[in-house]
């Protein structure tokens, strides 16, 4: 396979999948609980092709690029994916402090104010969003989301980095869950109280939609009501900087297509 064709069929130039398997710390082989073998070059791939493409056309793709039947390579991107996340899962669910930094901070608020922000303090943004599913046959209510009204699961990015970076990420959780909700089960603001200082000691904060209450460490738009003029600057230009969020979540699935769950019900 040529390098345009790996990049095609992985999302990752040739030359850098022994770089990937190396930062990840692979193993040298994977073993499958019913025998299945892949080395440790061949599993980051599976799981690279398994995200590329819609359920429908992964299963065309299996016996011409891989030498295994599509059943083997499913158990074989399943316990590279176990692997990966059980190895690495607290970088982006807990506080990462070499991304979260004090220095890291003010470098990103410093970024989003020379964009246009009326923050200065402002290193990230808070979002989150809902993954349509089909309707399961029980717990409909559970995860019928009311605003969006699909049937679908959760997830919030905690902290969207002016790099392209989600600093924390928290959920799956029911599709029916509030933001706010999220936000208190996720522990980020005790966290932020604790870590989310600039190099002089002084507070930085999240910028989220109106609904996320006002904190230290967390700031949201003016509600609607009797805004003056300089209120409603405030919550355009703050709106024009936070819109790299969903920018962020529409790069993940288009990058991603086995991530986008409703399409993958055709």
């Amino acid at each position: 396979m040529n390098s345009a064709d790996c990049k095609s069929e992985f999302r990752v130039e040739k030359g850098d999948l022994p770089h990937l398997t190396d930062a990840i710390h692979i193993p040298a082989v994977f073993h499958c609980k019913q025998r299945s073998i892949c080395d440790g070059l061949e599993g980051p791939g599976t799981v690279c092709a398994a995200e590329t493409y819609k359920l429908s056309l992964q299963i065309q793709r299996y016996d011409s690029t891989f030498s295994k039947t599509s059943f083997c390579f499913e158990l074989i991107t399943n316990e590279v994916i176990d692997f990966i996340y059980d190895k690495h899962c607290h970088l982006v669910t807990e506080w990462n402090r070499d991304v979260l930094s004090s220095v890291a901070l003010q470098q990103y608020a410093e970024t989003i104010s020379r964009k246009g922000s009326p923050l200065n303090n402002c290193f990230g943004f808070i979002h989150g969003t809902v993954r349509p599913i089909s309707r399961p046959g029980n717990g409909q209510r559970i995860v019928y989301n009311g605003h969006k009204q699909v049937h679908g699961l959760k997830f919030q990015s905690m902290i969207a980095l002016p790099n392209g970076l989600i600093g924390n990420i928290f959920g799956p959780v029911e599709g029916r869950k509030h933001n706010a909700g999220m936000l208190a089960d996720s522990g980020l603001l005790n966290n932020m109280g604790n870590f989310a200082f600039s190099l002089a000691g002084q507070p930085v904060c999240v910028y989220g939609d109106p609904a996320y209450p006002l904190r230290i460490h967390l700031q949201a738009p003016y509600r609607q009501g009797c805004l003056t003029q300089q209120m409603e600057d405030y919550n355009k230009a703050m709106s024009e900087v936070r819109v790299s969020v969903e920018w962020l979540f529409g790069d993940i699935i288009n990058s991603s297509k086995f991530l986008d769950f409703k399409k993958n019900l055709g």
